[in-house]
């Protein structure tokens, strides 16, 4: 099983503090543990899972897609907008696969 990461998520575990960028670690952990972990999307984000946890009281999201044998990791970051900027990353990767 192979993991990818893409742009955006690299981005933003990339500026985040240490403490944080070992706990998104260990939830990434749990991810490959157990992909169904997250909740199943519906409508625009069909085939996305997103996993839900706290770190220092802050409610973080991951949102990732199991395509066996892979888990590709799309995004993270705070409920806020996260939803609207996970639609967006994902018609412009899918723009740019059709083109």
């Amino acid at each position: 099983m192979e993991m990818i990461y893409k742009p955006p998520f690299r981005k933003f575990v990339k500026k985040q503090t240490r403490p944080l960028q070992l706990a998104v670690e260990d939830e990434i952990e749990r991810i490959i543990e157990n992909p169904i972990i997250g909740e199943t999307k519906i409508g625009d984000l069909q085939g996305i899972q997103v996993h839900k946890f706290k770190f220092q009281r802050q409610s973080f999201l991951v949102g990732y897609r199991v395509a066996e044998p892979d888990i590709i990791f799309y995004s993270i970051g705070t409920h806020e907008n996260f939803y609207r900027d996970l639609k967006i990353y994902l018609k412009e990767i899918e723009k740019s696969d059709h083109s």
